[in-house]
C-alpha cells in the first residue's frame, strides 16, 4: 500500500536529518539514532497518501510530515524517560546512554525544530492544530499515568488516552495536509474521522497484542502496559462489564507476580473480553473506512482504506 508514496517517503529519509542537525555531537547522534531507527514512518506516510488523495503540493506535504514526525520522535525521547525503558526500537534508550537531561533537552530542541517547520508553512490554521495536537500527547499521557495511580478506570478514560498518545497525532498528519491544501470544511472533518477512528483503532490493536500476542512475533515481552498499571480495553471488560476481581488485584500489584500475565490473558479468553475488544477494534476500522467514503475513488483513498482494513485483519 505504500507503493504509491515510496518516492515520497524516500525524499522524508532524505530531508529528516537536515531538520534534526546540531552543532552540538550529543543532539546530533540522538538525532542519527532516531533517523537509522526509523520505524514505520506512519504519520508521515499518512501525510503523503492525504496529498496524494487532495493533490495537495508536495513541498506543504513534506513539510507537515517533518513536522508530525519530529513531534512524535520528540514525545518518545520524553516517553521512554517517564517509562524508563532500556530500548527504542531495539537500540539502548537515548536516556541510558546520554543520560536524563541530554534526552529531556534533545526531546525540546525537536520541539523546536517543529516550530520552525510551522513557521515556514506560514499557516495560524496548522500552527493552531499542531499546538492542540502537542497539548491533546501531553494531556492523554498524563491522563495515562493519572488513571492507573488512581485506579480510576472508565472506558471513557481509555478513549481519551489512546486518542491523545495516538490518534491525535495522526489526525494532524491528515488534516495537516487539509489545511494547507485549502480543503473545504467537510472534506477537513472526514479526515479527521477517518484518523481519528483508525488511530484508536491502531492503539487498541497494539494494547491487545500486548497482552494476548506471541512474543516470538512481537519481537519483545508482552504484559509491558499490565506491569505499568494500564487497563487496555480486554482487561476493562473484565474489570467493569464480568466483575473478576482477580483481575483488578494483578492490575493493582502491577503483574509483579510470577504468572500475573499469562493469567491475565487466560481470564480475558476465559470470559471472552478478547472476542468483545476484538469487535471494538473493527468498529473502530469501521467507521475509518465510512469516513473516506465522501472521497472520490482513487489509489490513495484505496491506499488510506487498506491501512484500516489491516487493522481489522491484524490478530493475535
Amino acid at each position: 500500500m505504500f507503493d504509491l508514496i515510496a518516492a515520497d517517503l524516500r525524499r522524508f529519509e532524505e530531508r529528516l536529518p537536515a531538520e534534526l542537525r546540531s552543532d552540538v555531537a550529543f543532539i546530533e547522534a540522538i538525532g542519527e539514532d532516531l533517523v537509522a531507527a526509523g520505524g514505520k514512518r506512519l504519520r508521515p506516510a499518512l501525510a503523503f497518501l492525504t496529498g496524494k488523495l487532495l493533490d495537495a503540493d508536495d513541498e506543504a506535504t513534506m513539510q507537515v510530515a517533518l513536522a508530525v514526525e519530529l513531534l512524535h520522535s520528540a514525545s518518545l525521547l520524553h516517553d521512554d524517560l517517564i517509562d524508563d525503558a532500556d530500548t527504542r526500537r531495539g537500540s539502548e534508550a537515548a536516556f541510558r546512554r546520554y543520560g536524563n537531561v541530554v534526552s529531556v533537552m534533545s526531546g525540546d530542541f525537536m520541539l523546536a525544530r517543529v516550530l520552525g517547520l510551522l513557521a515556514r508553512t506560514g499557516s495560524a490554521d496548522f500552527t493552531r492544530l499542531m499546538a492542540e495536537t502537542a497539548a491533546a500527547i501531553c494531556e492523554g499521557e498524563v491522563l495515562q499515568f493519572q488513571v492507573a495511580s488512581l485506579a480510576d478506570y472508565s472506558f471513557d478514560n481509555y478513549r481519551r488516552v489512546i486518542e491523545g498518545k495516538t490518534a491525535a497525532l495522526l489526525a494532524a498528519a491528515c488534516a495537516g495536509v487539509g489545511l494547507l491544501a485549502g480543503a473545504d470544511a467537510a472534506a477537513l472533518e472526514a479526515l479527521e474521522r477517518f484518523a481519528m477512528a483508525y488511530g484508536r483503532a491502531f492503539q487498541m490493536q497494539d494494547d491487545y497484542l500486548d497482552l494476548l500476542g506471541d512474543p516470538a512475533t512481537l519481537g519483545k515481552p508482552v504484559g509491558g502496559d499490565l506491569r505499568e498499571g494500564k487497563a487496555t480495553y480486554a482487561v476493562l471488560v473484565l474489570l467493569l462489564d464480568a466483575g473478576v476481581e482477580e483481575a483488578r488485584a494483578i492490575l493493582e500489584r502491577r503483574a509483579a507476580q510470577p504468572g500475573d500475565v499469562e493469567r491475565m490473558a487466560e481470564l480475558v479468553r476465559r470470559h471472552g473480553a478478547h472476542h468483545l475488544a476484538r469487535e471494538r477494534i473493527t468498529a473502530e476500522a469501521e467507521a475509518a473506512l465510512a469516513a473516506l467514503e465522501g472521497f472520490p475513488p482513487s489509489p490513495a483513498r484505496s491506499a488510506l482504506a487498506a491501512l484500516a482494513e489491516g487493522e481489522i485483519a491484524r490478530v493475535a
